[in-house]
């Protein structure tokens, strides 16, 4: 399998009420490590993945809405988890995946991650095909 990974970054807030969330039942910030991977199990003739420019403006598009938003007033009434986030995201990149957005090869892809990183420690991800 071939895959193609992009990064970026997004600063939000949001808080997670119910009390299995502890001290994140509050509301708090955070900032996520974005990494993106497209797969394919074979290669174009262009010999590419997806176009990796693409790719990383389709993400930062993706992020854009999020980055300094307060989830609790963007997304009312949704509980929004590291999982549900990184789902989110797919939703939305699979949707340019299919728009053709990602340029030569983005035909071909099979699968996308979507991987939130929450800190050297934790992380989340959502995968599935576009």
């Amino acid at each position: 399998m071939y895959a193609v990974e992009v990064r970026d970054h997004v600063m939000l807030a949001h808080s997670l009420p119910g009390e299995v969330f502890g001290p994140a039942q509050g509301l708090h910030g955070a900032t996520y490590v974005v990494d993106v991977a497209f797969f394919r199990a074979t290669l174009g003739a262009e010999r590419i993945v997806v176009d990796i420019g693409r790719a990383h403006e389709a993400l930062k598009a993706a992020l854009k809405p999020l980055n300094y938003a307060n989830l609790d007033a963007t997304f009312p009434g949704e509980l929004t988890t590291t999982e549900w986030l990184a789902k989110h995201v797919h939703d939305q990149l699979s949707a340019a995946a299919r728009a053709g957005e990602l340029g030569v090869g983005s035909d071909g892809i099979e699968r996308i991650r979507v991987t939130l990183n929450e800190s050297h420690v934790a992380r989340a991800w959502y995968e599935a095909a576009p």
